[in-house]
Formats: C-alpha cells, structure tokens, sequence
C-alpha cells in the first residue's frame, strides 16, 4: 500500500513498491513496479534504487547479534520531476543473484530466514527508504533434489540462518548454514550437519559441516566435505555426491 513520504519529501508525495511475484529462484529476474502519486506540487526525484538485503547473525566477541546486510543494489531510475497529482509507475527487472540464500522451500518461508526488498528514493536532497517486502527465494531444482535428498536419508531440520563472513569462491558477505539432525543411518557417526551452497551460473559448491561424533579414546570435532554438482547432471549422480560426501567424512581420521 501506498506510504506518504514525510518532512523533506514535501506534502502529499506517496510512493509504493508492488512486486510481480515475490517467489523467485537464484538466477530468476525479479519483475515489480515502483508507483507515485504526485503531492500539492512538482518536486523532483533524484533517484530510485531497489535493494536486496538480509538479515545476518554476527559475532563479537562473546556477544552475537543480528543485522541487515545489503547485497544487491539495483538503479531503477535517475531523475525526473514528479509533477503535482500526477500518477506514474516505473517498471524494474533485477536479476537475482545466484549466490542469494534459499529462504523457502515447498513455497512456504524456511524457518530462520529473513530476506526482503526494500525502495530507496532520493527526493529533495533526503533518503528516504521504504518498508520491507519479503522476498522469498526458492530452491534451484539442484538445490531442492539435495534437500529432499537429506530428508529421504533419513536426516531432519532443526534451523537455517545467514552468518557474517566469506568463503572461498563465494561474493557475498556472509553465507547460509542450514542444519539438520543426523538420521538413523548417520547417527553413529555425526550430530549433526550443516549445509552451505555456494552458486554459480553453471555448476555449484556444496559445504558439507558435520559434528563427528568422539570414539571411546577421542572428543567430538568437526569435519567438512566440499564437491561441485552442475545444474545439468543426473539427480542420482547429484545424490551419489551427496552421499559420497557423507561418507568420506565418515570415515575421516579411520576410526569409525
């Protein structure tokens, strides 16, 4: 719905952002409109710029805290001069980065995950930036056969969150883990596993982080697997790298 711009933005100026849909997949173009009715006067519009943020677990120190990151910045138009009254919509196309993080699955929101899209205006020479849309990020198709593949082995989610930092060969200034406790035909050797990808135009990396479990003479430690799948390939080539991960982290150290 519409929101009237206060203050330095002058009386009666009102601007809305509808999205087409708010169910994209990395890689997609995301369509929307960016809508004004003019106030009691012409007033100029510096700008308008359509962000993509996120929020993000940081850690300090011995504190954690979250923030909203910015990862995408996208003009959707330069200056012009809103006249009085007058109504007009400005389309935008954005294609979604392929690194952007999974924030639902099935269609429904991903517990844990917070992404959104919001409108930046410059208008008399001040900010102004508009509420959130939620955007919800859906699966590649390779991405969802690997989910689906840790549920049919038997492995159950427990949460999925952002958090602050980069990895190798990845843009972004944090990453995703999404968790999950290990099922009955892992449960021997791990605690739990977290899941990280990290996308491409072609192919993707999958980090794999488990929580191996201590033998008799040792303690717990982390192991971590790292393969590429590409959007091409087999559904049961992918689920083989998917377990053959598993499995070498398994046997990490020999002891199992």
């Amino acid at each position: 719905m519409f929101r009237k711009l206060m203050a330095a933005f002058g009386a009666g100026v009102e601007v809305d952002t509808v999205l087409r849909d708010p169910h994209v997949r990395p890689g997609d173009t995301l369509h929307g409109e960016v809508r004004f009715r003019g106030g009691s006067s012409d007033h100029k519009v510096d700008g308008i710029t359509v962000e993509f943020t996120a929020v993000v677990e940081v850690e300090r120190g011995d504190q954690e805290y979250h923030a909203t990151y910015s990862f995408l910045k996208a003009p959707v138009s330069g200056p012009f001069v809103l006249q009085a009254g007058e109504v007009r919509a400005l389309p935008f196309a954005i294609p979604v980065p392929w690194e952007t993080p999974v924030s639902a699955v099935g269609g429904r929101p991903l517990p844990g995950m917070r992404l959104g899209v919001a409108t930046e205006l410059v208008l008399a020479g001040a900010l102004d930036k508009g509420d959130l849309d939620p955007l919800f990020v859906n699966p590649m198709p390779v991405q969802d056969h690997l989910l689906g593949a840790l549920v049919r082995m038997g492995f159950h989610f427990k949460r999925a969150d952002l958090e602050r930092g980069t990895l190798q060969g990845s843009t972004m200034p944090f990453y995703q883990e999404i968790e999950y406790h290990a099922g009955p035909e892992w449960r021997r050797h791990f605690n739990e596993l977290e899941l990280t990808f990290i996308a491409g135009p072609h192919s993707m990396d999958v980090i794999l982080e488990a929580d191996k479990r201590g033998g008799f003479l040792t303690s717990s430690h982390d192991v971590y697997n790292r393969f590429r799948v590409g959007y091409g390939d087999h559904p049961g080539a992918v689920e083989r790298a998917l377990r053959d991960g598993l499995a070498a982290m398994a046997r990490h150290r020999g002891w199992f």
